[in-house]
């Protein structure tokens, strides 16, 4: 009868293991990269370089505001990490099944990272807009500031406020952004260890260390415009009037490129690219030593 038992857990645990190491792996990743994604808000919000925004920073709210949002950065790693890393493990695994367990092509690695992507964004947008929401609190004016707590009240305000759809404002440009993210991040990274690893002959660390910054520098370029459009959209507030400067996503791309060009969706690529490079380089290690532990403790 024991022995019976012993396969459900196994099986449950094979099933929800590739999305509790993805949440994990990524919460640990936020606790460090969380002071540049900071810095990187405060400059697309318009208030600068890295260097005064940062100077700025010290100097106006101290070093406690680099962590302003960390509790809503926990939460959407929690959420969108673990369904983007989960859900890609799955496909990628069906997808190799499918083709008889040959390396797949990397434009089939691509429609796993916008499946996965998707599927992410669609369930961390609430996350994401907390955290943009806390981030971008400091830059209004005293009265126009929302003052939340932590991610869980700014959850409560939002659904109080502005009704529990509102938790998904924003959600068009979100999905884009972390499918383009993804297609870049994860593709890339897979594509990536294969030709260090087996091509090159890579150890295992500098398999992970060249293949995440390859990851992370075309997440990047992927991801950024989106990535403009989505925090604008997110942060945007009603004049007077109760008018909002966009009407949408695409009204938000029109008026930005009319206003200042291409370039304009590229506000603050370093500081982006520095942020996005860090996090995904220090995913893949935590998630490649949670994995030698739980091989190490037998699960």
């Amino acid at each position: 009868m024991g022995d019976q038992k012993k396969p459900k857990p196994a099986g449950a645990w094979s099933a929800v293991k590739p999305f509790v190491n993805g949440g994990a792996s990524g919460m640990l990743a936020t606790c460090v990269v969380q002071p540049i994604d900071m810095v990187k808000v405060r400059i697309q919000l318009g208030q600068g370089s890295a260097t005064q925004v940062t100077k700025n920073m010290l100097k106006e709210e101290g070093l406690g505001a680099f962590y302003k949002g960390l509790s809503a950065g926990l939460l959407r790693q929690a959420t969108y990490t673990t369904a983007r890393l989960g859900s890609f493990k799955i496909l990628t695994a069906k997808a190799i099944e499918a083709n008889d367990g040959k390396p797949l092509p990397l434009y089939q690695k691509a429609l796993c990272g916008l499946t996965a992507g998707a599927i992410g964004a669609c369930v961390g947008n609430p996350a994401d807009l907390a955290l943009i929401r806390m981030q971008a609190d400091a830059t209004l004016p005293p009265a126009q500031r929302r003052n939340y707590k932590n991610a869980f009240h700014a959850l409560y305000r939002i659904i109080a406020d502005e009704g529990v759809l509102a938790l998904w404002k924003g959600a068009g440009p979100t999905v884009v952004r972390a499918m383009a993210l993804n297609m870049g991040m994860l593709a890339s990274y897979d594509q990536s260890v294969e030709l260090f690893r087996d091509s090159l002959g890579f150890g295992e660390a500098a398999t992970v260390l060249g293949a995440s910054t390859v990851s992370g520098f075309f997440a990047s370029a992927c991801s950024l415009p989106f990535d403009y459009v989505k925090t604008q959209i997110q942060k945007m507030q009603p004049d007077a009037e109760g008018k909002y400067p966009y009407t949408g996503s695409l009204d938000c791309a029109l008026k930005t490129l009319k206003s200042g060009g291409l370039l304009k969706f590229y506000t603050g690529f370093p500081i982006y690219c520095v942020r996005i490079a860090p996090h995904v380089m220090m995913t893949w290690i935590f998630l490649n030593q949670i994995q030698k532990l739980e091989k190490k403790v037998g699960l």
